[in-house]
């Protein structure tokens, strides 16, 4: 885009009006005037026409040197490969080339493309052609009259009105992109942790299965023991409601499955009906601590920033468009017809029309000077819009850096308590046989000891979690097939 801003700071002036009583008042010059001062602001167009705009200044927030953690693995664009698991890979595809909301983000890109064009359209000439036949009778008239012609018109762009536009709404096409590029970053996120979770309630109902039968067996050498006089009946209810309690359990991790099941089916494009999913896995092993590298590379990373600051550099090109609305417009029309009464004579005589069309704002009651307010808010608003947005996306990665810290120590501190929990099992069992302990305190260490098992794997499944949060906090652009292919072919173009 054309460096412009000395010419509107320029026109501005010239209908720019003093400040009385705390208002604004609204003067009109002579247009003889107004046109023999707005020569120099053409002629100083046309110098720095070729000039280019300066570079977008910084977001409206100090940034940090760096984050508070960092490793050595740099992160891939494809960030779920890290986990190096293999159906995660299958699925995130599929769900990148099927799911149905990311396909409908895909036609509001296009959508926002066909506008940028349209809108661009009116930087060249209109042409159109016309042709047709009238046919009159009456008393005194009976003719026939063959028509054709040429129409083109054109509008100056000597301000860069048009041009504001048509790069406000290219600038909202590439926002739309980078939207596109975070639905699709969202969309790998989703399927990560669901797919986790679905794994976890698999490990979960296979724990419960062994529980159930460590329970029963349990169960047979209390009832044993009391039917030998060595254990009272309370001792064989109280384990009879935790076998059922076990039961239960496996229950309720067979619906929660079910349910992962079909969100994950719904993700991927299918029908709940038929999830048709891999079957054996186990939860992978936490990846190294990746890269985080420092917040300006995020800044210019992340698509869901570029939106923003799109978004920001286009209500900067609506501004402009707004202040040049005010200024005088310039338009030429050129018409080529001919008529005749028969079609063999249509070509023989032509008229030719040249006319050149001024449009200067006199009185509009403000509206105009009301929009460039209007722009300008606007413009303020996407500028604070984007620093709230930088912002959030540097707490999203310290967050995830904090809670990954914390689920570290907290899963190593279960690993440690489980072990103790085993031995003190076994030793209240084995004094339990042997008649020195009560039951109540046997069934409380078994208690305890699935109990952390359970938390356990729940803990190794949100570490996964937290560790995806932290990929997605920090990944780039993610494009499906087809939009990376109609984007090339675009820029070729």
């Amino acid at each position: 885009m054309v460096c412009k801003w000395y010419v509107l700071i320029y026109l501005h002036w010239l209908y720019k009006t003093p400040y009385k009583d705390g208002n604004r008042l609204f003067m009109i010059e002579p247009i003889v005037q107004s046109f023999t001062r707005l020569l120099p602001a053409a002629a100083l167009l046309l110098l720095v026409g070729c000039a280019s705009r300066q570079e977008a200044p910084p977001p409206p927030v100090e940034l940090p040197s760096a984050f508070s953690d960092t490793g050595r693995p740099t992160i891939d664009q494809a960030w779920w490969q890290s986990f190096q698991d293999e159906q995660l890979n299958q699925l995130v595809q599929q769900a990148l080339d099927s799911n149905l909301s990311l396909k409908a983000s895909y036609q509001r890109l296009r959508q926002a493309r066909a506008v940028a064009d349209r809108q661009s359209a009116a930087l060249f000439p209109n042409l159109d052609a016309t042709a047709g036949v009238e046919r009159q009778e009456s008393e005194t008239v009976d003719a026939t009259t063959f028509s054709a012609g040429l129409t083109a018109s054109y509008e100056l762009d000597l301000w860069g009105r048009v041009q504001s536009l048509s790069e406000a709404e290219a600038l909202r096409a590439s926002a739309t992109l980078a939207d596109y590029q975070a639905a699709a970053v969202t969309l790998s996120g989703e399927i990560a942790n669901t797919w986790f979770q679905l794994v976890a309630q698999r490990s979960q109902r296979q724990l419960a299965e062994t529980q159930l039968e460590t329970n029963q067996n349990v169960l047979t050498v209390i009832e044993s023991r009391f039917a030998t006089g060595q254990s009272s009946s309370a001792d064989v209810l109280r384990q009879r409601q935790l076998v059922s309690a076990s039961r239960e359990r496996l229950s309720t991790i067979e619906g929660d499955t079910d349910v992962l099941k079909h969100q994950l089916s719904v993700l991927l494009g299918r029908s709940p009906t038929r999830n048709n999913l891999p079957q054996d896995a186990t939860l992978p092993a936490l990846p190294p601590l990746p890269d985080t590298g420092v917040p300006a590379e995020l800044v210019q990373r992340r698509p869901d920033l570029r939106r923003s600051w799109l978004q920001v550099q286009a209500a900067d090109e609506e501004l402009a468009a707004a202040i040049t609305d005010r200024f005088p417009r310039f338009s030429i029309e050129a018409s080529v017809s001919s008529s005749a009464s028969s079609a063999s004579e249509l070509f023989d005589n032509w008229l030719t029309t040249l006319a050149g069309n001024m449009l200067v704002p006199l009185i509009d009651g403000g509206a105009l000077r009301a929009e460039v307010r209007r722009s300008r808010a606007v413009l303020e608003e996407r500028v604070q819009q984007y620093g709230q947005s930088v912002l959030t996306a540097i707490q999203e990665v310290e967050d995830a850096l904090v809670r990954e810290r914390q689920q570290r120590q907290r899963l190593q501190s279960l690993q440690n308590q489980i072990q103790l929990a085993d031995s003190t099992y076994q030793q209240l069992r084995s004094q339990y046989l042997n008649g020195t302990v009560s039951y109540i305190e046997v069934l409380t260490a078994l208690k305890d000891k699935q109990d952390l098992q359970r938390t356990i794997l729940s803990t190794r499944q949100q570490l996964l979690t937290t560790r995806v949060a932290l990929y997605r906090a920090l990944a780039g652009s993610i494009e499906a097939a087809e939009a990376t292919q109609e984007t090339t072919e675009q820029e070729q173009a």
